[in-house]
Formats: structure tokens, C-alpha cells, sequence
């Protein structure tokens, strides 16, 4: 299985109508939905200074790519689930009047024999048009979600995003930039990682890939492994293998002026663990920065814990306990080559990066904090 390179990416139950109340009178709203292998997630939102404010959101487990490793193709029961998922977001679009969107699918359907076909049934279902994205854009959005969380004092950065069936890595070297202006050189990079804008300082990307291994694809990887500690240790393993065609595997890097940004279900879970969270709390959560030692020694709680304790675990949940171990093993084996004691954790990903696209090509936001 070799990383991906840059070349320059039944019946239906009726849904239950959801709750949301009907929107007031306000400016536009722009709307980004992000399928992913496992989870259906999107947000509503209207721009508020150089951010943005939630108006509307809805995330489910759909598990889309189960299955697809061992057949190659999308299953009858995940392609009803997912669409079921599709009609929700559509009465939500639909109530909001957001005429501003994207919709984009990912890993799953780039690799599902019986992706395009899918596709055409849930414009023909839905009404919506999803676009099936490639592993460059995936990583540019990641790199655009999370640059609120750099560091001014970040010179390289590597940005860390790990999905349901690929894991993308962004390696930036920012020294060139003023450091006033790192935040919003990386928020440029939506354009494409190797934009020139015409004099202006820019962010430099290093490197960057995208490994077809994910939450759940390493996970389905190994399922025949029956001891707990040999599974996860082998996909630690086999995810850093994986590694050695991106040109910052070969060289150290010193932890001063260095910062991961980790975007996923998995660093989320880690971060409400390491803070011991029973009910999530996303202020508590994104933006929290952990040193390798703190995740270290939740990963360890968690081989602890093994299959059973992990089910029963608040802190990990019932959606998450099945794909945690595998998220884990792919957290340790990036901290094993490149440790760091700012590793921020944010709990955003596509959809803000969909959002911040939209809105800065709209020109409405603005560089005065809300």
C-alpha cells in the first residue's frame, strides 16, 4: 500500500425532522459537509469578525467504509445509513436558506469501486452534490482549519490530520514569516501549497502526504491479531513504515520552535482522557496543548484498560472505543519520530477549513478579532 503523492487528489427509514429551530432573520450562511469513512459530519455557520459562529451543526456515525477493505466496495446497509445521514443535513440546509456550501467526500469513496455510483444516488435521493476530493485538498483544508492554534512562535509545524480511511501530514517551515504574520500566511495556503503571492512572505511546504491508512482501515488491517498489546504495536509499526517516503522522516527535528497540530477524533478522545472528562467539553479541549509524556501515559491507560474496559470508559465513549487503539497507535508512532512538547489539539477539521475557503474568497472576513 504506497502513500499517495502530489502529481503537480433497499428502502430508506424516513428521518426524523430535526429539531433545529427556524433561523431569524440574518446575513448569508455558509454550510460545509465533510463524509468521511466513518462519520457524516456538517456545519452552518455565518462569519463573525476573522472567525465564524456555529448556527447550526450535525455529526453521526455512519461508518460508510465498513467493509470496503476486505470487498473494495461500499455495502448496501452503510450506503442506506449514510443517506439517511444526507436527508438530515439536507432539511437542515434546506430550513437555514444556505445558498453558500461544500460538500465533499472523501477516502471511502476515492476508493470504492461503486463510489460514483453512489454518489449519483445521493444527488438523486438528497439533492446534494457531494465532490469527491483528493488527498491534496483534504490536506490543504486541514492546514486552513487549524491555523488558528499556531503558535507565533512556531518556525516548523507539522499539521496532523487522522480520518477514518487516510491520515494526511503537512510539513511547514514558517520561518520566513514575520511571526505576526504566520496565522494568517498558513490560512492563505487554501489556495494551494505552493501559491506565490507575488512578494508577500509565505509559509513553505516542505513536504506533504497523504497515507491510506486511517481510524478504521489500520484497524481492519489488523483484525485477525487477537492480543490486544501485539495489534496495537503492529499498527504503530506498520503506520511508521508507511512513513518513510515523507522527507522529514529522515531528519530530527528540535522540539524548540517545533508544534504538531493534531486534528481528529482520536487526539480529541486522548485530550478529554488526559483532562479526565466524563461529558466532553469542546472549550476545554480544543486548543489544549499536551506533551508526548501526558499522551504517552493515556495510551498506556488505554492498553491498561484493554478491549472491555475501553467499551465501559465515559471518557472514550461507545461511539469511539472500537477505533481509539488504532488512532492511538498512529498518535504514538509520529510522536515516536518526532516527540514534542506542543502538541496542540484541535477539535476541528474539513468543515472549518471548507467554512474559512468560503468565506475569505467572499471577502467577509475581516482582521479584527470577533
Amino acid at each position: 500500500m504506497t502513500p499517495k503523492r502530489p502529481e503537480g487528489a433497499g428502502a430508506i427509514p424516513k428521518p426524523v425532522e430535526s429539531p433545529a429551530p427556524k433561523p431569524s432573520g440574518r446575513a448569508p450562511l455558509y454550510g460545509a459537509l465533510d463524509l468521511g469513512t466513518n462519520s457524516c459530519r456538517m456545519l452552518i455557520a455565518e462569519p463573525r469578525g476573522n472567525q465564524f459562529r456555529v448556527v447550526d451543526s450535525f455529526s453521526k456515525s455512519v461508518q460508510l467504509g465498513a467493509g470496503l477493505e476486505k470487498t473494495g466496495r461500499l455495502s448496501r446497509t452503510s450506503i442506506n445509513r449514510t443517506i439517511q445521514a444526507l436527508r438530515v443535513c439536507q432539511q437542515k440546509l434546506t430550513r437555514h436558506k444556505v445558498v453558500s456550501m461544500r460538500l465533499v467526500a472523501t477516502e471511502a469513496c476515492r476508493r470504492a469501486e461503486n463510489g460514483a455510483t453512489f454518489m449519483a444516488r445521493v444527488r438523486r435521493e438528497t439533492g446534494l452534490k457531494l465532490d469527491v476530493i483528493t488527498p491534496l485538498e483534504e490536506a490543504q483544508l486541514a492546514v486552513v482549519s487549524c491555523a488558528p492554534l499556531v503558535s507565533k512562535e512556531t518556525d516548523q509545524l507539522l499539521v496532523v490530520d487522522i480520518g477514518g480511511g487516510s491520515t494526511e501530514l503537512v510539513w511547514i517551515d514558517l520561518t520566513d514569516v514575520p511571526r505576526e504574520d504566520r496565522r494568517r500566511a498558513l490560512m492563505r495556503l487554501h489556495g494551494g501549497f505552493h501559491v506565490v503571492d507575488g512578494g508577500v512572505p509565505r509559509a513553505r511546504v516542505v513536504d506533504w502526504i497523504s497515507v491510506p491508512l486511517g481510524v478504521a482501515t489500520l484497524r481492519d488491517q489488523f483484525h485477525d491479531v487477537e492480543d490486544d498489546a501485539a495489534r496495537f504495536a503492529l499498527m504503530s509499526w506498520f503506520f511508521e513504515e508507511n512513513l518513510t517516503e515523507f522527507s522529514p522522516y529522515k531528519s530530527e527535528q528540535s522540539r524548540a520552535g517545533f508544534q504538531i497540530v493534531g486534528t481528529s477524533g482520536t487526539v480529541t478522545t486522548v485530550a478529554a482522557s488526559h483532562l479526565g472528562l466524563k461529558r466532553y467539553d469542546r472549550n476545554r479541549v480544543d486548543g489544549l496543548r499536551m506533551t508526548s509524556d501526558e499522551i504517552d501515559k493515556v495510551i498506556h491507560s488505554y492498553l491498561a484498560l484493554g478491549p472491555i474496559g475501553r467499551r465501559r470508559d465515559p471518557r472514550i465513549g461507545l461511539d469511539r472505543h472500537a477505533l481509539i487503539m488504532s488512532g492511538a497507535a498512529i498518535l504514538q508512532a509520529l510522536l515516536r519520530c518526532w516527540p514534542t512538547d506542543r502538541l496542540s489539539v484541535a477539535d476541528r477539521g474539513l468543515r472549518e477549513g471548507m467554512l474559512y475557503a468560503q468565506m475569505s474568497a467572499d471577502g467577509v472576513l475581516t482582521d479584527k478579532d470577533n
